[in-house]
């Protein structure tokens, strides 16, 4: 897991178009929809992709469009955003009991990507902008006029009746996404009681003090008659019974148990997972709690049985190896994070046995991590590669690359100024009109983001 979060800058145009998070119908986005932790794990993405991929092929989406974003929030909380993008609040993760659950919360996201809800709603607050303005202007003529409570009855009126309107088009939207997660997962043969028994829980959740309550029960006001709805659509499938097998249960618990262990206090890892519990789940929660507290000898006593009894697993071999990196054990690493690659070739493993490589120092291991983080940064979805690789690049003396690779990563985190910066600095070092040089062309000729 990379838990050096990236504090990505979320643009306007996502900031605005935000569905699922709280206050998302005021048309105010939550401060961190500007500016959000990601981190990056590859066991729990690709539990996620694989959760994702069959709901976005039912709904009619390519799911190679959409990407998954991880945000290192303890809040239960999950939206979609313009440009096909789809954030898991890892509070969200540790919070829902079954994987059917999470599943369910998924299918709702996609049914307003689908729905197109975010256009929709941008147009519905345009079109509420309009009157309301020309309202206030009435207020605030009457006010000058000398009529200031009239004026003002004016005003809090128009603001009143568009933030009436706006709620109801949200409760629309809403019920309109559930409806469209139901007929999603009976397309693709998985049952809905998940999602059913999970906003049946956001139910109760309104009976709380809005301080109490989850984000996602916040925005996702759930009425009686949405949530009797849902209930008949989803016991109508022939799969409502159908219920989590033991090897879906059992990597849930994992990626649970692993997030526990990384981005809890290891105190509450520890009171959650006690040494009298033997089970995977606790040793690996256990291990990466005590590599926290820098007890390595423990953390190995905890992570290699695992290793003996899921020999296969290569999430565990990459936390080995993670471990040993952090704790100045060069070489175990790279052993691990070679096991780990050799089970499955993940980008971030390539970006892990890189980071290693390069500890050594020397010229032939700083070559080996090129072609690993080459591999790790090739879809881009890994800033942080782009970023060692602009060291290695340094190591072998290749500063033209090297500041290719730093224009990289500062364009994946949409620096664009930064980025722009050291492209030119690279296209004076990397010879003219070879792919190198248009990559960092194509940089160059991006426009500048909108300021306001």
């Amino acid at each position: 897991m990379l838990l050096k979060a990236v504090q990505r800058k979320v643009g306007a145009t996502m900031t605005s178009l935000i569905v699922g998070a709280s206050l998302a119908f005021t048309g105010a986005a939550p401060a961190s929809a500007q500016r959000i932790a990601l981190i990056s794990d590859a066991e729990t993405e690709n539990m996620l992709r694989e959760y994702t991929d069959p709901i976005l092929r039912a709904a009619g989406l390519e799911s190679s469009a959409v990407k998954l974003h991880l945000v290192n929030d303890q809040s239960l909380n999950a939206f979609v955003a313009a440009g096909q993008q789809m954030f898991f609040n890892t509070g969200l993760i540790t919070t829902v009991d079954t994987p059917s659950e999470l599943i369910g919360v998924i299918a709702h996201e996609t049914g307003h990507m689908a729905g197109g809800h975010l256009v929709k709603r941008r147009e519905e607050m345009e079109g509420l902008s309009v009157p309301m303005l020309a309202s206030m202007i009435l207020g605030v003529g009457a006010i000058a006029a000398g009529a200031g409570d009239a004026g003002m009855a004016v005003i809090m009126g128009s603001q009143h009746l568009a933030t009436r309107s706006l709620l109801a088009f949200t409760r629309e939207q809403e019920a309109s996404a559930d409806q469209a997660g139901a007929t999603y997962l009976q397309r693709s043969g998985m049952s809905g009681r998940g999602m059913l028994d999970l906003f049946a829980t956001m139910r109760d959740q309104e009976l709380l003090t809005e301080n109490r309550q989850d984000p996602y029960a916040r925005s996702h006001p759930m009425s009686g008659a949405r949530l009797s709805a849902l209930e008949a659509r989803v016991k109508e499938s022939p799969y409502y019974d159908r219920r989590d097998s033991p090897e879906r249960l059992h990597q849930f618990k994992m990626v649970q148990a692993k997030l526990h262990g990384f981005l809890d206090d290891p105190n509450a890892t520890f009171n959650r997972y006690p040494e009298s519990d033997n089970s995977t789940y606790a040793r690996y929660a256990r291990g990466v709690a005590y590599h926290r507290t820098g007890r390595l000898d423990k953390a190995m006593s905890e992570i290699e049985p695992l290793l003996e009894m899921e020999p296969s697993n290569p999430y565990i071999r990459e936390v080995q190896g993670q471990i040993y990196f952090e704790s100045g054990k060069v070489e175990e690493a790279i052993s691990s994070y070679r096991q780990a690659l050799a089970l499955l070739p993940d980008e971030q493993f390539h970006l892990g046995l890189g980071r290693a490589l390069l500890a050594r120092g020397d010229k032939a291991s700083s070559e080996e991590a090129v072609k690993h983080l080459q591999a790790a940064s090739s879809s881009g979805n890994q800033p942080y590669a782009f970023y060692q690789l602009s060291i290695a690049y340094g190591q072998l003396d290749n500063i033209g690359m090297a500041q290719l690779a730093t224009a990289q990563y500062y364009d994946a985190l949409g620096a664009v100024k930064e980025a722009k910066m050291h492209a030119t600095r690279a296209q004076k070092l990397l010879t003219n009109g070879s792919p190198e040089w248009l990559r960092a062309q194509d940089i160059l000729v991006q426009p500048n983001p909108q300021r306001g």
